[in-house]
């Protein structure tokens, strides 16, 4: 069963948040997903990681693409597991249980990233957090730091 882990953003963007947990999932030679709730959303985070940073790279792929056995990083709004990802990040309200309960779940870790400053999307974190606490999940809460890194608010079940 896979960790579940919350990302509360308070101070940057998921656009610019997530390059960098993407880049350290694949320091760690791990495979990724990331599902959003509307094609329009991954279309705009296709582009961003395309461009994000000059001097680097995150080779990644859409359905758009074709063989999505074969990215390494693999954006979608279904709850499927086509490139055997480790890790999986949910955003834009897309909800993690139903993803983990089919052959969609990750080996590793799932993670939820969300904007701290979006009532809505703070209300949605809130209760997946919940459902997923009472599903028996593992699960760890991380908020933005006001330098930006990240601290740990919450673990379930408490040690």
């Amino acid at each position: 069963m896979p960790e579940i882990a919350f990302y509360h953003l308070t101070r940057a963007t998921v656009e610019q948040t997530l390059p960098t947990l993407l880049e350290r999932s694949r320091a760690r030679g791990w495979r990724a997903i990331v599902q959003a709730m509307s094609e329009t959303r991954l279309q705009r985070l296709d582009a961003d990681l395309w461009s994000y940073r000059p001097e680097s790279f995150l080779p990644h792929g859409t359905k758009a693409d074709g063989a999505p056995e074969a990215q390494p990083i693999y954006l979608t709004c279904e709850n499927d597991n086509p490139n055997d990802a480790d890790v999986r990040f949910f955003v834009e309200g897309a909800h993690i249980a139903p993803a983990l309960a089919g052959s969609g779940a990750p080996r590793e870790r799932a993670a939820l990233v969300f904007d701290g400053r979006d009532d809505a999307e703070l209300a949605d974190a809130r209760a997946q957090w919940k459902e997923l606490r009472d599903l028996g999940y593992s699960l760890v809460y991380h908020q933005q730091s006001e330098s930006g890194g990240w601290e740990e608010k919450a673990r379930e079940p408490k040690a």
